[in-house]
């Protein structure tokens, strides 16, 4: 006990030596506390659980800042101690919005690092994951502590935050008369995640806009589109919310939907033409059976008679797809040649009767 008294008197007397000591403890601190994390962070690699991955990968940094704000606030204060300035009053107040600022910085490096990990995690192991839905509450999350956190270091500054919030009520008419844009697309931003109309990666187009392409990002303003000419296009939220919009994506299947004619010369063989054609297509097991299969006369035109095939098939890849039609295109062909008969292209009979006007051709 006595020297314990002995060692407070002697740094009472002696402050410098006090700071000093005081910053020579958190530099030791400092670095134990990050070596410490670091071997929790490499043996928590080691299991298949991302979430004490993603602690301890986010909390090195913060960590390591909340140590040394807490150990210079504490050096400052004894300095405070023994000097008159005004500076030092205010030592409370720092401290307290560095921790605030310690603990949002690893809060936001914590929320962003789980959500990549956790997706990386579901795709290495193949596994669906609404990249949109998941996206959307890491950004909800980390805008909320980042609310949270400036209205308690406004708090901690001496700002009055009743009246703060009761300026927002007042002023928010103003504020929101001047942003409708951007509070428009705010709540545009919201409907696309909550309603879950398409995702990133889905490619999406609008009849009613020229927009079409593959979506690469959802921000809470805009969304941006990678069209097929790769260029980006980015389309602010609330447009979404007022056009027709069609999601190709989540087709179930594609559609052969194709017109053929053949010769008026050849209309004796059509009957049989179209038995074969739809034998071939049942017996196809690129087309699903179990929708509509339509094989059938359709029109007696200008210079053919043509009739039409209606099929789905299986695949939705779009290369597939063409794949799958290009065969099914050619076996038709064989088909309408296995019967002598051709496909028809335009053509024009002249019809004349009156001999004087055919010896005059002549």
């Amino acid at each position: 006990m006595e020297i314990w008294n002995f060692l407070t008197e002697l740094l009472d007397r002696d402050w410098p030596l006090h700071v000093f000591l005081v910053v020579l403890i958190t530099l030791v601190i400092g670095s134990f506390v990050r070596v410490v994390i670091a071997k929790l962070s490499r043996k928590s690699r080691s299991t298949e659980n991302v979430l004490d991955d993603a602690l301890f990968d986010s909390l090195v940094a913060p960590a390591r800042g909340l140590v040394w704000i807490v150990g210079l606030s504490s050096a400052a204060h004894i300095v405070g101690g023994h000097s008159e300035s005004i500076v030092f009053d205010s030592i409370g107040s720092i401290r307290n919005v560095g921790i605030v600022l310690m603990l949002t910085w690893f809060s936001q490096r914590f929320i962003r690092s789980y959500i990549d990990l956790f997706m990386r995690s579901k795709s290495t192991k193949g596994e669906h994951v609404d990249t949109t839905l998941v996206l959307g509450i890491g950004k909800l999350l980390r805008g909320t502590v980042a609310i949270t956190a400036a209205l308690i270091v406004l708090q901690n500054l001496g700002v009055n935050i009743g009246g703060l919030l009761a300026f927002g009520g007042v002023g928010g008419i103003a504020i929101g008369l001047a942003a409708q844009d951007i509070c428009k697309n705010m709540f545009g931003g919201f409907t696309i995640y909550f309603d879950r109309h398409f995702a990133v990666g889905d490619w999406i187009r609008s009849p009613d806009r020229d927009i079409e392409g593959t979506v690469e990002q959802i921000g809470w303003r805009t969304t941006a589109i990678r069209t097929f000419n790769k260029r980006l296009l980015y389309i602010p939220n609330s447009i979404f919310t007022t056009i027709a919009l069609e999601n190709p994506s989540r087709m179930s299947h594609r559609r052969i939907y194709e017109h053929i004619g053949v010769r008026y010369d050849d209309i004796g063989s059509l009957s049989k033409i179209l038995n074969e054609i739809k034998a071939y297509l049942r017996k196809n097991t690129d087309i699903d059976q179990n929708q509509t299969l339509m094989v059938n006369l359709d029109e007696f035109a200008d210079s053919s008679v043509n009739f039409f095939i209606y099929a789905m098939t299986h695949t939705t890849n779009w290369s597939e797809y063409h794949q799958v039609k290009e065969r099914v295109m050619f076996e038709i062909n064989g088909i309408i040649e296995r019967n002598n008969a051709e496909i028809a292209f335009p053509t024009r009979t002249l019809h004349i009767n009156n001999e004087t006007a055919l010896n005059e051709l002549r």
